[in-house]
């Protein structure tokens, strides 16, 4: 008998701490006509003092035991997407695990930049398919303002911190199958977006301590790929899965600018009404943007929906579901 996936909760988080676009042009040439003119960002909120990015990434896992109804030891993995963990090891999942006392399940981080979420829901759905687990997170959770150079304008304006979920459950229902189809890719690009490098050392001396790098983008790059590589990719999986753009209920995209959610919007010829976006209030949350986007529209959901992101690597996935 077949085994699918199916979504069965959702939940999204962003710390307290509120960073307007006026805040941050007192210590950068920067103001809040150009920041939302070239994005459409107004706020993001940033983690302070010991909110680090398993902390993010735990609130939303408590919010999918408490809308599933289920214990913490029912929970047969863990996935978190990141590029901003606490640590190089050990993962933040298995923080998370420690944290949600999820003392039956295995827990490890994946990393595919703003892409995470997709490429983690899809690993998610080959687990659940083989019938060894049955409730299973795929967690995106970010702080990436400890990773920002706040003297470079031209990507401190851009990001801010949050965390989104999904809880996945199996089902032998064909019609209750959430995962419908998929598309990951990857170029082995290392040059337009890049975060977190360590250097090897040059010498062997006790000077020498591991150092590692802010975030960088070339930006116009990396708009240009958004609105023309990646449009292709969703045209191309609709067209295989015999799905017209109009017959989405939303698409859903990585909430990194507002003008690339507008741009593709035209170029798929959709309204704006069929794109939720929290990019105006949060900022780009990297991996975690289209999870939260996806929570705050999941009690709606009637039909199906695109998830498509794209960031380092250059990574890039689409997923069409339903719920």
């Amino acid at each position: 008998m077949a085994i699918y996936s199916k979504i069965t909760a959702a939940g999204q988080y962003v710390p307290q701490r509120v960073v307007t676009n006026d805040e941050l042009a007192t210590i950068m040439e920067t103001s809040d006509e150009w920041i939302q003119a070239h994005t459409g960002i107004v706020t993001r909120h940033f983690a302070m003092d010991d909110e680090n990015t398993s902390a993010l990434a735990t609130q939303v896992a408590q919010q999918l035991l408490t809308k599933s109804g289920l214990a913490a030891s029912a929970i047969d993995l863990i996935i978190v997407t990141t590029i901003t963990p606490d640590a190089l090891t050990p993962a933040t999942a298995c923080l998370v695990q420690a944290n949600i006392g999820a003392d039956n399940a295995f827990a490890f981080d994946m990393s595919a930049a703003c892409a995470g979420f997709t490429f983690g829901l899809s690993t998610a759905d080959k687990f659940i398919r083989s019938g060894q687990y049955q409730n299973v997170m795929v967690i995106s959770a970010e702080v990436n303002s400890k990773m920002m150079d706040f003297k470079d304008r031209t990507a401190a304006v851009f990001f801010g911190d949050g965390a989104g979920g999904v809880l996945l459950q199996p089902t032998t229902e064909p019609a209750e199958n959430s995962i419908l189809a998929e598309k990951l890719q990857t170029q082995g690009n290392a040059t337009v977006i890049h975060s977190g490098r360590v250097q090897p050392i040059t010498a062997i001396s006790a000077s020498n301590y591991p150092q590692t790098d802010a975030f960088y983008q070339a930006g116009r790059e990396v708009f240009k790929f958004a609105t023309t590589v990646v449009p292709t990719q969703m045209t191309t999986l609709l067209q295989t899965a015999q799905v017209t753009p109009k017959d989405l209920q939303y698409v859903i995209c990585h909430q990194a600018n507002l003008r690339i959610i507008e741009q593709i919007a035209a170029k798929l010829d959709l309204p704006m009404a069929k794109f939720p976006h929290n990019v105006q209030k949060f900022g780009n949350t990297s991996s975690a943007g289209v999870a939260m986007a996806l929570a705050s529209v999941f009690d709606q959901l009637t039909g199906p929906v695109l998830l498509t992101a794209f960031g380092g690597g250059l990574a890039y996935g689409s997923i069409l579901i339903q719920k």
